[in-house]
């Protein structure tokens, strides 16, 4: 066992090295998490739930930064595991309750981590391998790991108070299961010394040959210094991060290089998520007889898209920010919500269910709450940048509100209807 921790030792693992990283790691979970249930919530929100609509960009923000974070784990992990790693060989495996509790927390949280991470990234992709949904694994797996996070953090409490500022130094800590150069070397004189004692009484040149034998056996190589893994990491995660994060923040676009989505890119400028093949929803958003239905209190008006474009226009500036954390901004023209709820004489205080010509998808239908209605911002569009809405982004009409997910900016509607209270 003692070979196996020279071996392995390094001034890079100690516990002060992984106090420092893990609360890096726990920061990028925590924020992940967090706008994860907020945009779980956009999707699928509670009766009593109300959102922000100002500023107009927050949701293109929050996913946009949880993907990053997402993105950020990756290394953030991978050096946690690095640091951590001798403590595989710690012997015995379990030294009581406390000690399982930890060790069963750490092997259920780094794998949910490994897998939350690669099912996210998969997502930006849209690439789903696998028989699962996932939105409702990738939901039920941030409540396990948070679950998991606490755990630890309570068990290992006591080293991370300790460790947590920098004048704490990185010096062994009895009973933490780090293995330290501090330790080992400690090992190596305890072992020395147990030999020099064996041979006060037992004569012969064996005694000497153990002793030169300890003395041989390879120390920790100190190659990789504190500095220079911090620097490792610091340079992997800002890699990842800046050579992603440009499909989101404009200023990172140039370096925008293994990203799915690249600004600008796309029918009138604007990537596309979901094709009208996909939708399969051509022949009915290009059919003469198309029009947009809306109920409210039990009366119905239909509109063709001539008499659409025949209301007051309002352009307005929003962007298509989706769930994989892309996002882009654009100019939009069409018929403000709210005049065509007053048209039909529908309450301040009513909702809509949007609904598209899509018969089959999660987001065909959607629900539109109040605040949203009633927005000066969100619009039935018709136009893009300028042109006539191409097919791709939701011909003859979609809808665009300030701060929603890009799967609730319903294309190719064909349905607005009051949700009775």
């Amino acid at each position: 066992m003692y070979e196996a921790q020279r071996a392995l030792a390094s001034p890079v693992r100690n516990p002060r090295m992984a106090t420092v990283i893990g609360r890096l790691l726990g920061a990028a979970f925590l924020i992940c998490f967090g706008t994860g249930l907020y945009s779980h919530f956009l999707q699928e929100p509670l009766d009593w739930m109300r959102f922000a609509t100002r500023p107009e960009f927050l949701y293109q923000v929050t996913q946009g930064t949880h993907i990053i974070a997402g993105i950020a784990c990756f290394p953030l992990l991978l050096a946690k595991l690095y640091i951590v790693f001798p403590d595989l060989f710690a012997y015995p495996p379990v030294r009581g309750f406390v000690h399982f509790l930890e060790r069963a927390s750490i092997a259920l949280f780094v794998g949910a981590s490994l897998v939350q991470i690669t099912i996210g990234l998969l997502n930006t992709f849209q690439w789903y391998p696998w028989p699962f949904p996932f939105r409702q694994v990738h939901f039920a797996l941030g409540w396990v790991l948070i679950g998991l996070l606490v755990i630890h953090i309570a068990v290992k409490l006591p080293v991370i108070t300790r460790y947590w500022s920098k004048s704490s130094g990185s010096g062994s800590d009895s009973g933490d299961g780090d293995h330290l150069v501090d330790a080992v070397s400690a090992d190596r004189a305890a072992d020395a010394e147990a030999v020099r004692l064996w041979g006060t009484t037992r004569p012969g040149g064996l005694t000497g040959r153990l002793l030169d034998y300890i003395d041989a056996t390879p120390r920790p190589s100190s190659r990789v210094s504190r500095r220079g893994f911090l620097t490792t990491v610091g340079v992997a995660t800002t890699a990842v991060v800046a050579l992603t994060a440009g499909q989101t923040f404009t200023p990172l676009n140039a370096v925008n290089l293994f990203a799915p989505r690249k600004k600008g890119v796309g029918q009138q400028g604007v990537p596309v998520n979901r094709t009208s093949e996909q939708a399969q929803v051509a022949d009915a958003a290009l059919a003469s007889s198309w029009t947009l239905t809306l109920a409210v209190a039990g009366t119905e008006r239909s509109f063709t898209r001539a008499e659409l474009l025949a209301l007051p226009q309002t352009e307005v500036r929003l962007p298509i920010a989706c769930v994989e954390g892309w996002s882009q901004m654009a100019t939009w023209r069409g018929v403000r919500l709210r005049d065509l709820a007053d048209l039909m004489k529908a309450d301040p205080e009513t909702s809509f269910r949007l609904i598209s010509l899509e018969e089959r998808g999660s987001f065909s239908k959607t629900q539109m709450g109040q605040e949203y209605v009633r927005d000066s911002l969100t619009l039935v569009a018709l136009e893009l940048n300028g042109e006539t809405l191409d097919l791709e982004h939701g011909y003859p009409a979609r809808m665009i509100a300030p701060g929603r997910p890009g799967v609730l900016q319903t294309k190719w509607l064909s349905r607005i209807e009051a949700i009775e209270s």
